[in-house]
């Protein structure tokens, strides 16, 4: 597992630019970890726990239209949020497919976070935390993500002892 060129966050600047910085980075991070590893070792659950690192991009993936597309921007299309089925992996799933839908949610949600303020508050939001604004859906997924980049560099190490940050 080498380094990719990940591109690391930016220094102090604006804060929607350090937000994305910092939330490209861990999303190249958690891509990363799943490099080099042939398609059993990605679907592999990892006692006691039965999440995967497949599971995890899956998640992640549904985690950006969520917040990004259904909650923020009001996209009907994407607002069916499902906590189980996010993280199984279908037989005729691959990991090339589920990486290039993870990259396709993250470039539409860098779209609509650049079409926006960062205090603009998002169409539809959940009833538990109204008034949120895109600023907050930012940090909330640099944490969302964050987190499963730990969960990832875990797994990893258990499958063949490498580890990386």
């Amino acid at each position: 597992m080498g380094d990719r060129d990940r591109q690391k966050p930016p220094p102090p600047g604006p804060e929607k630019d350090m937000l994305l910085g910092f939330l490209q980075y861990e999303r190249e991070t958690i891509v990363w970890k799943l490099d080099g590893l042939d398609e059993e070792q990605l679907r592999r659950q990892h006692a006691p726990s039965s999440l995967t690192l497949l599971g995890l991009i899956k998640h992640l993936t549904d985690v950006e239209r969520t917040w990004f597309r259904a909650r923020f921007a009001g996209d009907d299309d994407e607002d069916g949020w499902d906590p189980e089925r996010h993280w199984r992996i279908g037989p005729d799933d691959t990991a090339a497919e589920l990486i290039a839908a993870y990259r396709a949610a993250c470039a539409e949600s860098d779209r609509i976070v650049q079409a926006h303020a960062l205090d603009d508050v998002a169409a539809k939001t959940p009833p538990h935390r109204p008034g949120v604004t895109l600023g907050w859906i930012l940090i909330h997924m640099v944490q969302e993500t964050a987190r499963h980049v730990g969960h990832a560099d875990l797994i990893r190490e258990s499958i063949d002892g490498q580890t990386g940050t």
